[in-house]
């Protein structure tokens, strides 16, 4: 008996963290060209900036910034498939303020430097209607990387 009158004020904060960290993820996915920062993001739900990081890191299994920093490389990957943006241009198109800490995180998520992946893929997705290169082009997350089973020959 006490332990169901305990836990649902319990549950029912767990569940509105989850809509506040829901109405996080969807302003990063819309807003993810403008200056965004955790206390930002925070305060918008009003929670603390701990909080916040801790909750969303347990819900989506990355950082706010991590999951801000993916979107952004994830349209810039569009923007550098269109071949008609400089690497430069694709960066500060997606809010980022440092072409440093983009390229390191582009090369960390693609797998190569925004320039060599602008180069590839503008021969590679030649005639691919857009909706199915964004598909196959997609960054891989560190959590997403499939495992691959060494060959034995």
């Amino acid at each position: 008996m006490i332990s169901q009158v305990t836990s649902r004020p319990a549950e029912a904060q767990h569940l509105s963290d989850l809509a506040r960290l829901r109405r996080v993820r969807d302003r990063i996915d819309r807003e993810y060209a403008q200056p965004l920062d955790v206390e930002a993001l925070a305060r918008g739900v009003h929670m603390s900036a701990g909080h916040l990081s801790r909750q969303f890191r347990l819900a989506y299994g990355e950082s706010p910034y991590g999951y801000l920093m993916t979107r952004r490389i994830e349209r810039a990957m569009a923007l550098l498939r269109r071949g008609d943006l400089s690497v430069t241009e694709a960066c500060f198109a997606v809010g980022c303020s440092s072409l440093g800490t983009f390229s390191t995180r582009f090369t960390e998520l693609v797998g190569m430097p925004p320039s060599a992946y602008r180069r590839q893929t503008a021969r590679a997705t030649a005639g691919i209607p857009s909706c199915v290169a964004k598909q196959v082009t997609r960054p891989v997350r560190n959590r997403e990387a499939p495992v691959t089973e060494p060959q034995l020959a």
